[in-house]
């Protein structure tokens, strides 16, 4: 039986074929994402490792929040503190680390780097340990400045160039002075690291005299815990946390690491899917093929062999084709995960050099895949074909189900279906983050049960289509007779085609919906015309506010600045505005009182006013960072949203209060409203500042949808994957149809239909049931996106559902367009059948 099985694997050579691409597909995407994924892991991991080399025990100030206190003051790490950190037993040597935002300019004034990646520090002494220099020297007062050599060579910057950065508002041109190399985790992320002479650094970051970290390097023979332990025993206690320089790495790459699992987890979720349209297609392959081996294997069951060994045989052939595509996918998952490690640079989301990853894990995982998705798809069909009596068999009487197995199939589809419906619509009812899991659970039920009751649903579906078909004459009723006429075979290969629709225009229907309530958000929130901010989301300085102010375009403006008080014992951030124009900047409806700041009164948004049980009239005690307390009165409440919430009291009030008063962002409204013009003179009147954004509504709106959109674009290359196996399916089954097919093509020849004729009855036949897939795949897309919205719904206001009309009918063009590609072949081979023969 080994044997025979062997023999019927080489016997069918180009209709295994389809199974094994598919499986490959499958397993290539699984083993690419994890190399991919462990590829950068590693890589990041290694790299973080390097970035701690010269540090041994690292001195930090005692975190506040650890006390539950966020509105006290920092401990600060003093020049005593550094000193007395040198001179413990134990250490060789202790350096002051100052650090923060600064973002660098390339030569066309755009900013280099993502904006959070964009850091800038000191460069101790005259030679730093931690960052060798490649070229110049170090660098010296508050006109000199060194930048890493990726940032140099990205941005084409040399020694003796003059540079245009900014830390906090003000542009500075520096003139580069020095070009280190670093093992930076930022750097080689895509990121920019400027370095000043450490009283220039602390003086631009606000740490005059002060250190945001001491590195520590322990003498020879001393251990980075023996180190800790004389750090802990030597400095105050109340005042500074030690950490050895291995934790450190540790938990950078632990956080690394947490960071790049959700990515993984993504895209496995997008190999599942393949998978699961791939197990359909193999199911659907190993059918026929065990169909149209019927009679061999009666004979088989004539001679003597038993059901068992029936079955054992088509596992066998199983086993065999998912070892060889499971080996097959694993390769080109390598390969895969190597382009898609190329591809990220196309992205500027550099990651750090370092060897291609691949573990012992991913192998074992790549062969399970293909081998396990492989044997169980077969085994039905095997188990099947081995209970067929021999001369049952033989003589074909076999071929028709049973009004039981139909009845049972519709049964069960129905109770899937209705199922998965109850359970989507019951999780539209509850909030976004406790209806997740059930809406999963509802779309998989409904799915299965849509499959389930394809079969039912290809005959009214597909007899809708018959006017249209009966232009083509007798190869359009051909077409509509075959699509029809083994509707398992029909379902099994719709089925693939639709569940890859399913999920693009689910996410399609999601994606436009999201941006209109983004974009809905954006302008019924604010009249403001702009909004400036730093482009890495920190403070900006009360100067930008006073230079916009001082424009003669401008009409009205506000900084929003954010401050932590306690309030009824917790934490509260207070909103500072200038309350005498926010009114003309913002648009927020009230749910009761007046909109009015001013001296001591506030408006609150409306969940923090229920959080509290305040109303319009309520009174409450705010204690500011300085110590202080004040008695606030609510003059209103207002609806929040995702861009204003919060108590907004006036900055009269709150500034006095405040030791170092930043902004969070400018609202700023002129007399000509928006145009590039305006836009421009904003952004000269800062200093054409590169860390600087001015953006109106429709700016921000594609910012906050910019993760989404990212997110959807991958989405559809994930799912292309699902959408190449289906075509892969749609091939299979004409082909295997075709071949089933073939005396009764011949015969079709033989009286008259000629081979252009044979060609357009397999082509329609092939559109028709990619276009039956497509329906069914738009419709239910369109059904969870509607249900998945509802969930949106629940925490964004303005979101409301949107109908791509146009999408959606380029969905169901791709849907024929995969069912003319996937004929091509099936219909030359079969007009070149010849005629009574069919060989």
């Amino acid at each position: 039986m080994f044997r025979t099985a062997l023999r019927n694997v080489l016997a069918h050579k180009a209709r295994l074929l389809m199974t094994v691409l598919a499986v490959m597909l499958g397993v290539a995407f699984v083993s690419g994402t994890l190399v991919f994924t462990n590829t950068i892991s590693n890589a990041f991991q290694n790299s973080s490792a390097k970035g701690f080399d010269q540090v041994d025990v690292a001195v930090t100030p005692e975190s506040q929040e650890d006390k539950g206190n966020t509105v006290g003051k920092t401990p600060e790490l003093t020049q005593a503190l550094l000193d007395k950190s040198a001179e413990v037993p134990g250490a060789a040597s202790a350096i002051g680390v100052v650090d923060g935002f600064t973002a660098i300019a390339d030569k066309d004034g755009k900013l280099i780097g993502g904006g959070f990646q964009s850091q800038g520090g000191n460069y101790w002494g005259d030679k730093d340990p931690r960052y060798p220099l490649a070229e110049g020297s170090a660098p010296r007062g508050a006109n000199q400045v060194a930048i890493d050599s990726e940032t140099a060579e990205r941005a084409g910057y040399e020694v003796g160039d003059t540079v245009r950065l900014s830390i906090d508002g003000p542009v500075l041109k520096p003139t580069v002075v020095g070009i280190f190399t670093t093992d930076d985790g930022n750097v080689a992320a895509g990121g920019s690291l400027a370095l000043f002479d450490t009283a220039t650094a602390q003086k631009l970051f606000g740490k005059t005299g002060t250190y945001d970290q001491i590195d520590v390097k322990a003498a020879a023979g001393t251990s980075q815990a023996a180190l800790k332990s004389a750090l802990d025993d030597a400095l105050p206690k109340d005042l500074i946390e030690t950490t050895t320089g291995e934790q450190l790495a540790d938990d950078q790459a632990e956080m690394i690491s947490s960071q790049l699992s959700g990515l993984r987890q993504g895209l496995l979720v997008f190999a599942g899917i393949a998978l699961f349209v791939g197990t359909f297609i193999i199911a659907n392959t190993f059918t026929m093929l065990v169909a149209q081996r019927t009679k061999e294997l009666a004979l088989l069951r004539a001679v003597g062999a038993s059901r068992r060994q029936v079955t054992r045989s088509v596992l066998i052939e199983a086993f065999v084709v998912g070892t060889v595509a499971a080996v097959a996918g694993l390769v080109a998952g390598i390969g895969i995960g190597a382009g898609l490690r190329e591809l990220m640079g196309t992205f500027d989301a550099t990651i750090p050099a370092g060897p291609l990853v691949i573990t012992p894990g991913t192998v074992l995982t790549a062969l399970a895949v293909g081998i396990l998705i492989t044997m169980p798809a077969a085994w039905l069909p095997g188990r099947r074909a081995a209970k067929i009596p021999p001369v049952a068999a033989m003589s074909s009487l076999h071929a028709q189900a049973t009004a039981k197995s139909l009845v049972l199939r519709n049964t069960l589809g129905a109770l899937f279906s209705g199922a998965g419906v109850a359970v989507v619509l019951a999780a539209t009812t509850m909030d976004g983050s406790s209806g997740q899991a059930p809406m999963g659970l509802g779309a998989v039920l409904l799915i299965i049960g849509v499959f389930i009751l394809t079969p039912l649903l290809s005959r009214p579906l597909i007899a809708a289509a018959s006017p249209v078909l009966r232009i083509f004459g007798v190869s359009g009723k051909l077409a509509r007779q075959n699509s029809v006429r083994n509707p398992r075979r029909t379902a099994a290969t719709a089925s693939a085609l639709m569940i890859g629709l399913t999920l693009i225009t689910g996410m399609t229907v999601m994606a436009d919906s999201l941006q209109q309530g983004i974009d809905k958000m954006a302008s019924s929130a604010l009249r403001a015309d702009y909004v400036v901010s730093m482009a890495n989301g920190n403070e900006l300085s009360p100067d930008v506010d006073r230079k916009l102010r001082a424009l003669d375009d401008v009409t009205a403006s506000s900084p929003l600045r954010n401050a932590p008080s306690r309030i009824d014992g917790e934490t509260e951030y207070l909103t500072g505005v200038n309350g005498s124009v926010i009114g003309e900047l913002t648009d927020l409806p009230l749910d009761g009182g007046a909109f009015r700041v001013g001296g001591t009164q506030v408006v609150v948004d409306d969940d923090t006013a229920k959080s509290h049980g305040w109303r319009a009239g309520s009174s409450f005690t705010a204690h500011y960072e300085d110590g202080k307390a004040q008695r606030l009165t609510v003059a209103g409440v207002y609806e929040g949203n995702e861009m204003i919430q919060g108590i907004m009291l006036d900055n009269g009030t709150l500034t006095p209060h405040l030791t170092d008063p930043t902004d969070m962002r400018v609202m700023v409204k002129t007399a000509d409203g928006t145009s590039e013009a305006t836009k421009d003179a904003l952004e000269k009147a800062l200093g054409s500042n590169p860390a600087i954004k001015v953006q109106d509504k429709k700016d921000l709106s594609n910012e906050i949808a910019q993760m989404f959109t990212l997110i959807l674009n991958m989405v559809y290359g994930l799912l292309a994957m699902a959408v190449i196996v289906a075509v892969l399916g749609v091939i299979n089954t004409l082909a295997m149809s075709v071949f089933e097919r073939s005396q009764e093509i011949g015969m079709l020849r033989a009286i008259g239909l000629d081979r252009k004729g044979i060609k357009r009855m397999v082509r329609l036949e092939s559109l028709v049931i990619s276009l039956f897939g497509g329906v069914l795949g738009i419709g239910l897309g369109v059904f969870f996106g509607w249900a998945a919205g509802e969930l949106l719904a629940s925490r964004m206001a303005t979101y409301e559902l949107v109908l791509p009309w146009a999408r959606m009918g380029v969905f169901l063009l791709l849907a024929a367009t995969v069912g003319v590609l996937a004929a091509l072949w099936p219909a030359r081979r079969a007009a070149r059948l010849a005629p009574l023969t069919g060989g």
